[in-house]
């Protein structure tokens, strides 16, 4: 089974931040990074204003259901260094996005160590963190809608990264 780990960055909502750390949980995913303003759970040296950091941590655990404390997670607000640091230990980098150098999700086969970037709710992941991918997957839509929810197009894309290794 491939080693994955997710990284959701500059996704606002705390409730899509719980159902992405239990989906992780769920689908043994090894890591989750949150990245850029990503809201995450509270920690014993949080250094945001108490009272924001029990009201986000609240939040995230609403959907998250104490996947916050079965899954290992790591916050960073700068995701180049946790990209090129996951680089340097072998990881292929892998972004969600419907773009032009995309190919469909079912094509690609993840090596052994996988990081799969998600990113915004609306605008998707920025060029500049696109750039840094080693491939761009994309999930083929067939409805009339143009995507899916960040949270289930992550557990799309982890649930097929996790069958093909």
């Amino acid at each position: 089974m491939p080693r994955i780990v997710l990284i959701v960055h500059n996704i606002r909502s705390c409730y899509n931040v719980g159902s992405l750390l239990r989906t992780a949980d769920g689908l043994g995913v090894n890591k989750v990074y949150l990245t850029g303003y990503t809201p995450y759970p509270a920690t014993a040296a949080d250094q945001r204003m108490p009272h924001l950091a029990q009201k986000i941590d609240r939040q995230i655990h609403k959907t998250a259901l104490g996947a916050e404390c079965s899954v290992a997670w790591e916050h960073d607000s700068d995701i180049t260094t946790v990209i090129h640091q996951l680089k340097l230990t072998g990881f292929a980098i892998v972004a969600l996005e419907q773009a032009a150098a995309s190919i469909p999700l079912h094509t690609y086969r993840p090596l052994e160590r996988t990081a799969l970037i998600i990113g915004r709710e609306v605008e998707g992941v920025e060029p500049e963190v696109l750039a840094l991918a080693d491939t761009i997957v994309e999930i083929p839509m067939h409805g009339q809608k143009e995507s899916f929810n960040v949270s289930i197009a992550a557990a799309v894309a982890l649930y097929r990264l996790l069958q093909c290794g």
